[in-house]
């Protein structure tokens, strides 16, 4: 059934729409393609597992893995960035891409390579709305994806805070003559993305009751082709181009085969850069900042 195929596309969507906007605040404010973030993704959905395996209440793994993502967040931002802000833009690329082969490395050596089942944490959670069937936990991924997407979009446009991240995002050099304390901002900003990511690993856990060593791998690069089809540094086009993502996946396994999802996916980034090498919502010829 199509509406059900659409329903499951948005909900995919959804978990792109966080990993897609952690990559958009890293291009945005930082100038920064930050490799981690699938590592981060990965860590979110490990850790809670292990910790769920090892008798924690539900509520304090996900705030262990969350806490976790963040401490791992501010050692990228101290050992891959900091180190290299100010040399070669590649340097702290291939940096954050050591701390991805090394999170994944260490779950695996902890783990093992293997997919481990993620336990349901309530049995059936599914609504039903006719021959309709919508996982209660696509519905939460959704509805927190889009509730965080808002507070950021108005803690960015409202705020004082906002505004001074906003500032790095235009120039860092005339942020600091505004007096704006660069670097105690930036980890808060590193720990904001390693957030919204992990949350997006949990929220994978939850609804496919999966996680791997390896389960950021596939999402980070659907995140990263969120962010460009959306346009480079704007959090809204993030998520569109998530939710185009997640539906044109679901539709190109419904009519195509499983096969042709990635050649789907790439396909419509590449038809989609020819036609707007800017994104939905980008603006030509600059990069648009936050």
């Amino acid at each position: 059934m199509i509406a059900q195929q659409i329903i499951n596309g948005v909900m995919l969507g959804a978990i792109y729409v966080l990993v897609g906007v952690s990559f958009t605040l890293a291009i945005g404010i930082l100038n920064f393609l930050n490799f981690s973030i699938p590592g981060l993704f990965m860590v979110g959905g490990m850790v809670t597992w292990v910790l769920l395996k090892g008798g924690w209440h539900w509520s304090l793994a996900m705030g262990g893995a969350l806490f976790t993502a963040a401490l791992i967040a501010l050692l990228v931002e101290r050992l891959a960035y900091r180190r290299s802000r100010n040399s070669d833009p590649e340097v702290p690329l291939v940096s954050s891409l050591g701390f991805l082969v090394l999170l994944e490395n260490l779950a695996l050596v902890t783990v093992g390579s293997d997919q481990q089942a993620f336990p349901a944490l309530i049995a059936d959670f599914n609504l039903r709305i006719g021959s309709l069937v919508i996982g209660t936990a696509q519905i939460i991924s959704l509805v927190v994806a889009l509730a965080l997407v808002i507070w950021l979009s108005v803690m960015l446009h409202r705020t004082s805070f906002g505004r001074q991240i906003r500032s790095v995002a235009e120039s860092r050099d005339t942020a600091i003559l505004l007096g704006i304390d660069v670097d105690k901002l930036i980890p808060q900003i590193f720990v904001f993305s390693a957030l919204f990511t992990a949350l997006g690993g949990i929220l994978f856990a939850l609804t496919y009751l999966q996680v791997s060593p390896f389960m950021g791998e596939g999402v980070g690069f659907k995140g990263i082709a969120a962010m460009i089809v959306g346009g480079m540094g704007n959090v809204w086009g993030a998520v569109i181009g998530g939710l185009l993502i997640g539906l044109a996946e679901v539709l190109s396994i419904r009519f195509l085969g499983a096969d042709m999802v990635n050649i789907a996916v790439y396909g419509l980034l590449l038809a989609l850069l020819i036609v707007r090498p800017q994104g939905l919502l980008g603006r030509p010829p600059a990069r648009e900042k936050l």
